[in-house]
C-alpha cells in the first residue's frame, strides 16, 4: 500500500494537470470566441483552409478542373472576410479561366478586387483580370456594350471597322475570322468599347482603360533621363513589322539591330511611339530614347486593339 505522502504527491500531480488542462481549454474558448467575434479566423479554420488551399493548387496543375473548384469553393464557405477568402475566391477565378469560362472568372476576379482592395491578392487578380478581358474581347462572347450586326452588301471589314472605330484585326479575333472575308447575311460581334492609353513613367506602366474602367495593365521600358515626352497625344500611324531609321540609316525589320520590334504605333509628336522589342529584360526600366516600349506579344495584342485616334496620355 502507498503511504500517505506518496497518496498526496498524486493528488498534487493530479491537481496541476487538471489545472492545466482548464487553462488549455480556456484559451481554446477565448480563441474561438475572438474569432466569431472579430471576423477573423482561429487556429483550425486556418488550418482547414491552407488544406484545403493546397489540394486546390495539386488539382489545378494537374488539370482537375472540378476537383480544384470543389475545393476552392470550401475554403469559400463559412470563411469570414480574411485574406484566405481572398485567395479562395481569386483560386475559383483561376479555375474558371482555365475551363475557358472567361465570364465567371472575370466576376470572381471583379469581386477580389472591390471586395479585398487592400489584400495582396487583390493585385494578382487585377493582372489575372487584364488576361480575361482580352480572352473575352478576342472571343464571341457578347457584354454589354458589344453590337451584333448583320453584314450587308458591299460591306468590308474595313469599312465595319471604321464605322464603329475599331480594327479590322480586332473584327477578326472577336469573330473568330480567318481571313478578312465576309459576305452579305453574316452576324457579327462588334465590339463596341472605347479604348484609351495612359503611360506612367514613374511606375513603368502602361494602362489600357476601356470607357472609366482599367482593362489592362502592362509593364514597359521608357525614356532615359525623363525622355519620353509628357502631355496627350493621338495615334496617327501603325506599321507591322516597321523598318527603323536612325541616324540616316535604314534598319530592316528582320535585323537583330531592329530595335522596334514587331509592331510601331506612331503618335503625333514626331519621333515617338509605342513599340515592342527585341530586349524583353529591359521591361520595367527607364532605357529607351523616349519611345514607349514593350514585350512583342504584348504589343501586337495592344496594335489588335487601337485604332488610329486612340487617345494616349503620358504622366510623370
Amino acid at each position: 500500500m502507498r503511504s500517505l505522502k506518496e497518496v498526496s504527491e498524486v493528488s498534487k500531480r493530479w491537481q496541476v494537470a487538471l489545472i492545466l488542462l482548464v487553462i488549455l481549454l480556456s484559451g481554446i474558448g477565448i480563441t474561438l470566441a475572438f474569432g466569431r467575434k472579430s471576423g477573423g479566423m482561429n487556429f483550425f479554420q486556418k488550418s482547414r483552409a491552407s488544406n484545403l488551399s493546397q489540394k486546390a493548387k495539386e488539382a489545378l496543375s494537374n488539370g482537375k478542373l472540378d476537383e480544384a473548384l470543389q475545393n476552392y469553393t470550401e475554403m469559400t464557405q463559412g470563411t469570414p472576410p480574411s485574406e484566405v477568402l481572398a485567395e479562395g475566391l481569386f483560386g475559383i477565378g483561376d479555375v474558371q479561366f482555365e475551363g475557358k469560362n472567361f465570364l465567371e472568372a472575370k466576376s470572381g476576379y471583379e469581386k477580389v478586387i472591390h471586395d479585398f482592395a487592400a489584400s495582396k491578392t487583390a493585385g494578382l487578380a487585377q493582372e489575372r483580370l487584364g488576361k480575361v478581358n482580352v480572352a473575352i474581347l478576342f472571343s464571341p462572347l457578347m457584354t454589354p456594350t458589344d453590337k451584333k450586326i448583320e453584314v450587308q452588301p458591299g460591306d468590308s471589314l474595313a469599312k465595319i471597322a471604321k464605322a464603329h472605330e475599331t480594327t479590322v484585326d480586332l473584327l477578326m479575333k472577336a469573330n473568330q475570322l480567318q481571313n478578312s472575308l465576309i459576305r452579305p447575311g453574316m452576324k457579327l460581334k462588334v465590339p463596341g468599347v472605347h479604348f484609351s492609353i495612359i503611360v506612367d513613367k514613374s511606375q513603368n506602366t502602361l494602362t489600357l482603360k476601356a470607357g472609366e474602367e482599367i482593362f489592362k495593365v502592362y509593364t514597359v521600358a521608357t525614356g532615359e533621363n525623363n525622355s519620353t515626352p509628357v502631355g496627350t497625344f493621338k495615334i496617327t500611324d501603325k506599321l507591322v513589322n516597321p523598318v527603323w531609321y536612325t541616324l540616316g540609316a535604314v534598319v530592316p525589320p528582320e535585323s537583330p539591330e531592329n530595335v522596334l520590334g514587331s509592331r510601331w504605333l506612331g503618335i503625333n509628336e514626331k519621333g515617338y511611339g509605342i513599340h515592342g522589342t527585341r530586349d524583353p529584360s529591359s521591361m520595367g526600366k527607364q532605357i529607351t530614347k523616349g519611345c514607349v516600349r514593350m514585350r512583342n506579344e504584348e504589343v501586337e495584342e495592344l496594335y489588335a486593339v487601337v485604332p488610329i485616334g486612340t487617345e494616349v496620355t503620358i504622366i510623370d
